[in-house]
């Protein structure tokens, strides 16, 4: 008698895994500025200063200066996080200022309810690459535009009479001189190397920090208040910071945007 033996299929067996699963790339993303009026773009250059004007900080001098501010903020410089709470202040407040400014001119253009009319708008707008290495330079790009959003607004209201020339002028010199003053904001920090123990214990360069800089809130100092956007701590062994030196760039572009990371930042 012959037996008939069965053998179950087998999925087979993989070979086993010698090596971790390659990892993602870096992340990587684009971000254009769209400029339609020549007042906006006056603010995103600034102006050199030669012997009978001041320099004007535009939005590149701005974000550049931002990145000193950004990385004290990361080695614990308690003056770093005071100014960008200033900065994230400033920025709240010039937002509702421009913002203010445009629905009293939509108001204005509700009059004119049996007409129909397209706000005026560049045929060739200005696009420019942005890649800053934080976000508050990108808070101030978004100001920006809508400072150039309200420059068309005020020109078309302005063109079929519905304002004067003068209540036109004084609104978008009041807007502009906001914008500067935010942009003024980053040059009167000072990168001294010190960090929240310091500033609380009065040693290493923190008497040089308060006689330039101010006394730093007590609230700022503790840690207990912050900017809504900050970068994330990080420390180095004792002596290692001592040897750091950041200085600002002279271009708009940073090859260390955050973009080009693969995290949070």
């Amino acid at each position: 008698m012959k037996t008939e033996i069965l053998i179950p299929n087998q999925e087979p067996i993989p070979a086993e895994r010698t090596s971790l699963p390659e990892k993602p790339g870096a992340l990587r993303g684009e971000v254009w500025l769209t400029i339609q009026t020549i007042h906006a773009q006056r603010l995103f250059h600034g102006r050199v200063a030669t012997t009978d004007k001041p320099t004007i900080v535009g939005l590149v001098g701005f974000a550049n200066r931002l990145r000193v501010i950004w990385q004290g903020a990361r080695h614990d410089d308690p003056y770093a996080d005071w100014w960008l709470i200033k900065i994230h202040d400033a920025i709240e407040t010039a937002g509702d200022v421009i913002r203010g400014n445009q629905l009293d001119l939509e108001k204005r253009l509700e009059q004119m309810d049996a007409m129909a009319i397209d706000i005026a708008a560049s045929r060739r707008p200005c696009r420019v690459p942005l890649k800053f290495a934080n976000p508050y330079a990108y808070r101030g790009a978004k100001l920006l535009t809508e400072f150039d959003k309200l420059v068309c607004m005020a020109l078309t209201v302005r063109h079929i009479g519905l304002l004067d020339s003068q209540a036109c002028e004084d609104i978008l010199k009041a807007s502009a001189r906001k914008i500067r003053s935010i942009f003024m904001i980053p040059q009167s920090y000072r990168l001294l190397k010190i960090n929240r123990e310091q500033v609380k214990q009065a040693t290493g360069r923190s008497h040089e920090a308060r006689q330039s800089m101010g006394e730093v809130p007590g609230d700022v100092l503790s840690g207990k208040r912050q900017a809504p956007l900050v970068p994330r701590k990080v420390t180095f062994p004792a002596g290692f910071s001592g040897n750091l030196q950041l200085r600002p760039s002279d271009s708009v572009s940073d090859t260390n945007s955050s973009t080009d990371q693969n995290d949070d930042g």
